[in-house]
């Protein structure tokens, strides 16, 4: 039971999320409280704060004219400019929400707890799709250890069809705009045979100083230990071709070419752990995250080739742009850039966002919108 810890701790760390709660229930579930105490943030709707807009903030996207922001304690922020936010007052728990998907007016939300929401207006009004508390202590049915771990990222391709990840390789799909998912904790193996198990997907946070993440990331010889065999799933994107690829922890892939149906586990040259993935035209991904690491392929994966960029601060979030360009941040405010993909990175920082999270590019200018540990901003880079 000491194995969630340190791998959940170390990779929520690094996305400025908060892990204490659920590593502390993971050692021992029995001391956990049960779902229906007043302190479980699935009992209890989000408070509308008035400087939400200041606090953990890790996902933001476009819906329509209109900026969708999420972040810790179920926070939504609103924002038809990227300068004023209002926060929604219907949104019916406090987890926190860590990535954000949007087709037109459609929009869902992933985070602790299992979380899965989902808002039919554009972010006014949310309802729950999916959650995953803690069962009863000593239920044999229920796998304690992995019940109500985060989901981390999520990406619909249309109005009807949608992923999510997240911790120990769950993998949820749908195919009714989130009424129903299924899925399971895939464990492809090497050979592109994917094996799962656990199909019934539908059961029923605070930043960290710049000190912190140092000290949370893997040591040289903790690297040496080898693949788990079920990686912390962080971030999913899709290529032009309609492939698939999703990144993960120790260097860990998952390239999928017939639309998620099945998976082949690949390999980064890099066995530390990757926060983002981005998607552009044909198979063409670019793969980023722990100390500065930036690797970019052309064949969905198979192959990959590093990309210098001059920092060894860990890398959480990133937006593609056109004609292979990319907008790539991290720790302690850095932002990389380059406007084509014939270009080298280049780097700026915005040193009050403190450890950003994602970014969304919003003007012709190249002007950009940061989601951060010091909550959402708008950053023009010089």
């Amino acid at each position: 039971m000491q194995r969630f810890k340190p791998r959940l701790a170390v990779t929520l760390s690094l996305l400025a999320l908060s892990c204490v709660a659920c590593a502390q229930g993971s050692e021992n579930p029995a001391t956990q409280a049960p779902a229906s105490t007043p302190a479980d943030p699935l009992d209890r709707p989000a408070e509308v704060m008035p400087l939400a807009d200041r606090s953990l903030i890790l996902d933001v996207t476009k819906v329509g004219e209109r900026y969708v922001a999420v972040g810790e304690r179920g926070h939504v922020l609103l924002s038809d400019d990227g300068v004023e936010w209002t926060q929604s007052a219907h949104v019916p728990l406090r987890s926190t929400l860590t990535a954000v998907s949007a087709i037109g007016a459609d929009v869902w939300a992933v985070g602790h707890d299992g979380v899965i929401l989902h808002s039919g207006n554009a972010g006014e009004n949310w309802e729950i799709q999916r959650h995953d508390p803690h069962g009863i202590p000593g239920d044999t049915q229920i796998d304690e250890l992995r019940q109500g771990v985060p989901l981390l990222d999520v990406l619909f391709t249309d109005i009807n069809h949608g992923i999510a990840i997240g911790a120990y390789s769950l993998l949820l799909r749908t195919a009714d705009g989130g009424k129903t998912w299924t899925g399971a904790r895939i464990n492809a193996k090497d050979d592109g045979e994917t094996a799962n198990a656990e199909p019934d997907a539908n059961a029923g946070s605070d930043a960290h100083s710049d000190n912190e993440l140092q000290s949370s990331v893997f040591s040289d010889d903790e690297l040496k230990i080898g693949r788990e065999s079920d990686p912390h799933l962080n971030a999913i994107a899709r290529t032009g071709s309609g492939g698939y690829v999703i990144v993960g922890e120790r260097g860990a892939l998952f390239r999928s070419r017939d639309g998620g149906e099945s998976w082949e586990r690949g390999q980064l040259p890099y066995d530390g752990s990757m926060f983002g993935v981005l998607g552009y035209d044909g198979q063409h991904v670019i793969a980023f995250g722990l100390r500065g690491h930036v690797f970019e392929s052309t064949d969905l994966g198979v192959n990959w080739t590093e990309v210098a960029t001059g920092t060894e601060l860990s890398l959480m979030g990133g937006a593609a742009t056109a004609d292979g360009g990319a907008v790539i941040v991290g720790a302690n405010g850095i932002v990389l850039q380059r406007a084509r993909g014939s270009d080298a990175l280049t780097a700026s920082t915005l040193t009050a966002a403190g450890i950003i999270a994602n970014v969304l590019p919003i003007g012709a200018d190249g002007e950009l919108l940061i989601a951060s540990e010091n909550g959402i901003s708008r950053y023009q880079p010089k």
